[in-house]
């Protein structure tokens, strides 16, 4: 890697991590308009967030789901150690188009859930692994940037760790992507949206995804700038 006068260029940066960095910004912004243009059209049958999250859940079979507010904006999720659906503010007591999608989205996990849908028990399984990936992969990778070359090996034992952290977001993609077309499918099914309403559903969902492909993706630009850095230490030895 050169030197600029007294400056230290680290061309892996602009070539990997910006691209990451804007595609990332673009879906945050892109799923924060969705949400926020559907969130003030409220739905002809004004069936909350938490209600239209029970009734897809019953329809998917997915029974003795409970349903909880949580604080914070988009922090809806589902639990699949209690069974437990906790919706944001923005969702939870809300009629609108876009909590309504949001609530379905997490009721579909719920689904996934009681089917024991396989990729999605895929990704559970990956978990307890992939904390332990995200916990040390940067520590050990930083520690072997600072020792002599021959340690290289400290830095490519952090890499290995940080592929299991790309690894679990490949294996999020399928699920996500999944609990949507589950979501979508349970809203038409149960004239809980009207045509109309539901593509407006669709398009919050499928912005919302967006975020986890580009997740996704500047998951394996940084796996690649790792890959990139620890060749060129190698290449000093």
């Amino acid at each position: 890697m050169p030197y600029f006068g007294f400056y230290y260029f680290d061309y892996t940066y602009f070539l990997f991590m910006v691209p990451a960095l804007i595609i990332t910004l673009a879906a945050q912004i892109y799923v924060r308009s969705a949400f926020g243009k559907y969130s003030r059209v409220a739905t002809m049958r004004g069936l909350t967030g938490a209600q239209a999250a029970e009734a897809v859940a019953r329809c998917g079979g997915a029974y003795g789901v409970s349903v909880r507010p949580v604080p914070g904006s988009l922090t809806d999720n589902f639990d699949p150690r209690n069974n437990t659906i906790s919706l944001s503010r923005d969702v939870y007591a809300v009629s609108s188009i876009a909590a309504v999608g949001v609530a379905a989205h997490e009721a579909g996990h719920a689904v996934q859930n009681a089917a024991g849908y396989f990729p999605n028990r895929v990704r559970a399984a990956l978990v307890p692994v992939t904390n332990i990936g995200s916990r040390l992969s940067v520590p050990l990778i930083l520690i072997g940037l600072i020792l002599p070359v021959r340690y290289s090996f400290v830095v490519y034992a952090g890499i290995i760790l940080y592929s299991l952290v790309v690894l679990f977001q490949l294996a999020t993609l399928p699920v996500e992507i999944n609990a949507s077309r589950r979501a979508v499918k349970a809203l038409d099914e149960t004239g809980i949206l009207y045509p109309d309403e539901l593509e407006g559903a669709r398009k919050v969902l499928t912005a919302a995804a967006m975020t986890y492909l580009a997740a996704s993706f500047a998951a394996i630009l940084t796996l690649l700038r790792l890959l990139v850095l620890a060749g060129s230490r190698r290449g000093r030895d």
